[in-house]
């Protein structure tokens, strides 16, 4: 698939049917485990299934900024490289639904809740919730451990792999480091905007675009001018992809993000968004806001929270920056040596990923 090619359809299914097959590689490799190895192979294609395929894209165009696969079957080869980036992402949501007590995921149960349910439903010894608790952690494990497996057997030759796999070994330490840091702010129970934006662009800007941009461009051979250029363009760009998130987190219809109303508060996120709105909320909203993260809210409730954010205009301040970091990666971009078709997709993907609604 060239440049000139593209069809984002088409990718998000080659990047599924690479995914499959490669679980139906591990399935093979674990059936002497018995039904239980196939159940943990059910639940991670479960996880993997759907999606927008934001950081397989950049990826896929991370390497096309710099040269076209040079065969079919360096393009084939690609794809699973790409989708390398799909298994971290899994796991990353596995564990995330898992620390923030999440109940929901795509509008299906999150997968410790449904490994929970199983094990209620089968009338098994001790604590269900337990029992969801381990094998999620287990889930997360076993897929953050194929997503190396599959980037390193990728198919392409292992010297032009190797520098991929260095990316890609900085980006799991990130995101892990990233998700502590979130996971203990929340424990502190405060967080200033320059706090939050750290466990942002740690937590998810750069493993959700720019690594995946660096991991492509490593695998064409990129040189270190040219990561620092897809840099300029993916890091602020990735800050804006979370703002997104943030705000979808708190003012998003469930009926399109397939999580509960207002479910960021409920699980009392310390974003950036409510940061700025702790900020500058009148004393009794803020006081408010603040006590009532990470506790039970009902419809009721969330309206409230979402009113007294909206009218501290830290949600219009959040749409300010999620426009400047746009405008700043794009800018970035239209200066980055890359190919002219692969810049016209990148700024494609800019859009789809700071404008989306779900």
């Amino acid at each position: 698939m060239t440049a000139s090619g593209w069809d984002s359809d088409d990718f998000r299914d080659r990047v599924q049917r690479a995914l499959d097959a490669f679980l139906d590689q591990q399935l093979a490799r674990l059936a002497p485990l018995g039904p239980d190895a196939e159940r943990l192979v059910t639940e991670a294609r479960t996880t993997v299934r759907g999606g927008k395929r934001f950081r397989a894209s950049f990826c896929w165009w991370g390497h096309l900024a710099v040269a076209a696969p040079s065969s079919p079957a360096d393009e084939e080869a690609l794809v699973r490289a790409c989708a390398a980036l799909e298994l971290l992402h899994a796991s990353a949501l596995v564990h995330d639904d898992l620390m923030d007590a999440s109940d929901t995921r795509r509008g299906r149960p999150a997968t410790h809740r449904q490994l929970e349910s199983e094990h209620r439903a089968s009338g098994w010894t001790g604590d269900p919730e337990q029992y969801g608790a381990a094998a999620a952690i287990l889930l997360g494990d076993m897929l953050l451990s194929w997503a190396d497996e599959l980037l390193r057997r990728c198919g392409l030759p292992l010297a032009q792999v190797a520098p991929a796999l260095e990316v890609f070994d900085l980006c799991r330490s990130e995101v892990v480091a990233g998700q502590f840091l979130d996971v203990s702010v929340q424990a502190r129970g405060r967080a200033d905007v320059e706090t939050a934006m750290t466990v942002l662009r740690y937590k998810s800007a750069k493993y959700s675009i720019e690594r995946p941009l660096h991991i492509g461009a490593a695998l064409a051979g990129a040189d270190a001018g040219m990561l620092d250029a897809l840099t300029a363009f993916g890091l602020p760009l990735g800050e804006a992809f979370q703002l997104r998130d943030d705000l979808l987190g708190v003012f998003g219809d469930p009926a399109t993000t397939g999580k509960p109303a207002g479910d960021d508060l409920v699980e009392g996120k310390r974003t950036v968004l409510v940061a700025l709105a702790l900020d500058a909320a009148p004393d009794a909203d803020a006081a408010l806001l603040d006590r009532s993260l990470g506790t039970p809210l009902d419809e009721a409730a969330v309206e409230r929270l979402r009113g007294i954010i909206d009218s501290s205009g830290a949600r219009a301040q959040v749409e300010a920056v999620i426009e400047q970091l746009s405008e700043l990666a794009v800018a970035a971009l239209d200066r980055a040596p890359v190919d002219p078709a692969a810049r016209d997709a990148l700024r494609a993907l800019a859009d789809a990923a700071t404008q989306r609604t779900v």
